[in-house]
């Protein structure tokens, strides 16, 4: 998301729109009206599209039939106008909430009543969670909040979060708004984050509308002279359809999302907000999306001032409606629609179906039902709560990774341990925690504070920011850490070095941390513990393979409570249960692929990407993530070995022999058993813990024409275990869900012969044939 703070352009002439403008922009720290059809108000009481018995598709027709042509266009953007002879005031649709309500987009604002939110860890950091209540649960929180703040006049119900692209290359400066590099994973945390914002209500009812960015194939911000603005994601058919678009697909399906937002980038040389075949074919055709299409913001004016798709203003505002789109993030639609109109290249009809969209989500939403509905009684005492607070704190527990925990230097003892240095650009920060796209936090709790809980600390920063370009601090850090029993370095990145429009060039560290970390480990007299706050991986292998580096801690951006959940693993009070939600490359992995490079295969030279296909070196894998205890896995029963696969009409065309597969599309699915995994997971440790079963499959090595997968992620369980206890986890496994793979024409297709699967160490083997 962003706001181009550029005069719109047409040719080389600055278009004056000021005035224009004015008239849209309404002020949103007025008092705005919090609904139409107030029933005091006699305007409007007798209105059919105000009636709350009548259903929602009637009461649209009948609001869009009462409408004006240029009524209408002024409620195709995101600061839509009032129309007062209606009783309809105007309303600001651009909200976020991609942590917490945030106020980053004009619809949300924070003073007075509601001074702040609750900022829960960055997505990146939930992710590594792999817990799908707490996704969902952290989504109705938010959407408490929301509620409440938008009953006190000050936030919207349309948030436009979350985000769900996938993480495919390691310097995306916006890798940490994302659930991480895995598909499945990315569209399960859709899926439950948007069900918690959405809520359960009876009647297809809104509590609040949640919208899943930025679709799609749209993971690059700034990178070596290119920028989102200009980028041309060339995107084969095959990755399209088993990567980029399965969050989204799931998001619409699985979340019955409300809204889905179109990027700033081409795919395949199309802007996605014009791409008829994307917006309208798929996610409205294919996916049956409930809701409204939006743009990214300014993406209109995007792709006709700087992409050129378009000669004129009046044919890309043509052109992305009849692809599709139904609101625009931006003022280009309320300035060209009605030219486009006049000229003949758009109906006033194509804009009907679009209000009809976005209008259906405010009737869900209830703003056309007057003071009514279950949650008008929220209001301040619902933010900020303590239950609330205590949600975000557990949120960084779970999401905490513990990446290297040597001769078990950690937990850490507060009685033998009663002096602690804590050290480093990280250690005493608070906006650093919350990420991007955050709002104002409740309150805070740093590092160093959560670690003085425990024990007396010795404080030194060590560096002047993350940048850390100067060594002159680290005399005073060595000399901390030579007087302490133990010590904590905090270290990583912030939004200076990775950041939306900002893209890292490589994945060290910054400056001179790693001498700084080095140097502080030798002096160090008791053990080193390195904490890292990053959204994207960073190579530490220099720490991994330091012995004077006892143990190493990837926090993410922990949000408001961080350092209280830093200081809580480090001292045992918690278990880490994290896992790391996506690959963490070494350097020279970038110096083999360019960020401009969307395809995920090896070929050549070309290493690939994610653990689904990169074939190198890595400094810890996706997935990675130690405890405190161990677990070990075994099959509880024996499960299924072998699996007949029937066609409705096993021809060529069907089964292709060639690669020895069945597409999945003429496979009587609904006939084939289910092939439940009951895995039992034993805590052979000491220390009760909660561990992560991962489910993968590898496909048999068949014809498949460039499949080049290593494995795929098909299930994951959070489970708890107490210490020398047993719980069995059980996975229904599908074989048109999770055996199935994509050929190279964007088709899946199950593939015959051994497929293996891999749970923990153990491998078991399922025959898939052919029913002849």
């Amino acid at each position: 998301m962003s706001c181009n703070k550029k005069p719109l352009l047409f040719g080389n002439k600055v278009v004056v729109i000021l005035v224009f403008l004015l008239c849209l922009v309404h002020s949103s720290e007025s008092l705005r009206p919090l609904f139409a059809c107030n029933p005091a108000n006699g305007l409007t009481r007798t209105l059919r599209f105000c009636r709350v018995n009548v259903p929602i598709h009637v009461r649209v027709q009948d609001l869009i039939g009462r409408l004006t042509l240029q009524e209408k266009i002024r409620l195709l953007v995101n600061n839509a106008a009032a129309v007062p002879r209606l009783g309809i005031g105007g309303y600001e649709w651009w909200s976020e909430a991609l942590h917490g309500v945030s106020d980053i987009g004009p619809g949300a604002k924070f003073g007075g009543a509601f001074p702040g939110a609750t900022s829960f860890p960055q997505v990146i950091t939930t992710a590594a969670s792999f817990n799908q209540s707490l996704w969902e649960e952290i989504g109705r929180v938010v959407s408490d909040e929301a509620r409440a703040m938008y009953n006190g006049g000050v936030a919207g119900l349309t948030y436009w979060s979350p985000n769900v692209n996938i993480l495919r290359d390691p310097r995306w400066g916006r890798g940490q708004e994302t659930p991480g590099e895995d598909p499945i994973v990315a569209g399960k945390y859709a899926a439950s984050y948007v069900r918690g914002l959405q809520g359960n209500g009876a009647g297809n009812r809104l509590k609040v509308a949640a919208c899943c960015k930025h679709y799609t194939a749209y993971d690059l911000d700034n990178w070596n002279g290119v920028d989102r603005f200009h980028f041309n994601a060339k995107v084969s058919k095959q990755d399209l359809e088993d990567t980029y678009n399965v969050p989204f697909k799931s998001c619409v399906y699985e979340g019955k999302v409300a809204s889905v937002m179109c990027s700033y980038n081409q795919v395949n040389g199309k802007p996605t907000c014009a791409d008829e075949n994307l917006l309208k074919n798929t996610i409205r055709g294919q996916w049956r999306l409930n809701g409204y299409i939006v743009s990214d913001c300014d993406s209109v004016d995007v792709f006709f001032n700087q992409q050129h798709y378009t000669t004129t203003p009046e044919e890309a505002a043509a052109a992305s409606i009849k692809a599709g789109l139904d609101l625009d993030c931006g003022p280009f639609l309320a300035i060209f629609t009605e030219g486009a109109v006049k000229k003949g290249l758009l109906t006033e009809y194509d804009v009907n179906l679009a209000l009809a969209n976005t209008i259906t989500v405010q009737m869900r939403l209830g703003m056309f039902d007057g003071n009514l509905g279950p949650y008008a009684n929220l209001g301040p005492r619902d933010v900020c709560t303590l239950a609330h607070r205590h949600l975000a704190l557990e949120a960084a527990h779970q999401g905490i990774v513990l990446l290297k925990n040597s001769g078990r230097s950690l937990p850490l003892s507060p009685r033998r341990h009663r002096t602690v240095a804590v050290i480093g650009p990280n250690s005493d920060v608070t906006e650093t925690m919350i990420g991007n796209y955050a709002g104002k936090a409740c309150t805070y709790t740093t590092p160093l504070q959560g670690i003085s809980r425990y024990a007396r600390t010795l404080h030194q920063a060590g560096c002047a920011g993350v940048a850390c370009r100067g060594n002159q601090g680290f005399g005073a850090a060595e000399a901390a850490a030579r007087e302490a029993d133990a010590t904590v370095l905090v270290m990583g990145l912030d939004q200076s070095i990775e950041a939306e429009t900002r893209d890292r060039t490589g994945l060290l560290l910054p400056g001179y941390q790693q001498e700084l970390i080095t140097r502080v480990a030798q002096a160090s007299k008791g053990p080193v513990i390195l904490v890292l706050m990053s959204g994207g991986p960073i190579d530490v292998s220099f720490a991994k393979n330091n012995p004077r580096v006892s143990a190493i801690i990837w926090a993410g951006y922990p949000g408001q409570a961080g350092g209280a959940a830093i200081a809580n693993i480090i001292f045992g009070a918690v278990n880490p249960g994290g896992k790391l939600p996506m690959t963490w490359y070494p350097q020279d992995y970038v110096a083999k692929v360019p960020m401009t490079i969307m395809a995920m295969r090896a070929y050549g030279n070309y290493p690939g990407r994610t653990y689904r296909f990169y074939k190198g070196p890595v400094v810890f894998p996706f997935g990675f993530g130690l405890s405190y205890t161990t677990f070990t896995h075994s099959l509880a029963q024996s499960p299924l070995a072998q699996l007949s696969v029937s066609s409705y009409k096993l021809n060529s065309a069907i089964f292709n022999s060639s690669s020895n597969s069945i597409k999945v599309s003429h496979t009587n699915c609904g006939t084939l058993p289910k092939m439940p995994l009951h895995v039992e997971v034993s805590n052979t440790g000491e220390f009760d813990g909660t561990h992560t079963v991962f489910v993968f499959a590898e496909p048999p090595k068949n014809g498949i024409k460039g499949l080049g997968l290593n494995k795929q992620l098909i299930a994951f369980e959070k489970v708890h275990v107490t210490a020398g206890a047993k719980r069995t986890v059980q996975v229904d496994v599908d074989a048109c869900k999770h055996l199935g793979v994509v050929d190279e024409y964007g088709r899946r297709r199950i593939p015959m012969g051994e497929h293996k699967l891999h749970i923990g160490d153990i491998k078991h083997t399922i025959l898939v044939q052919p029913q002849l």
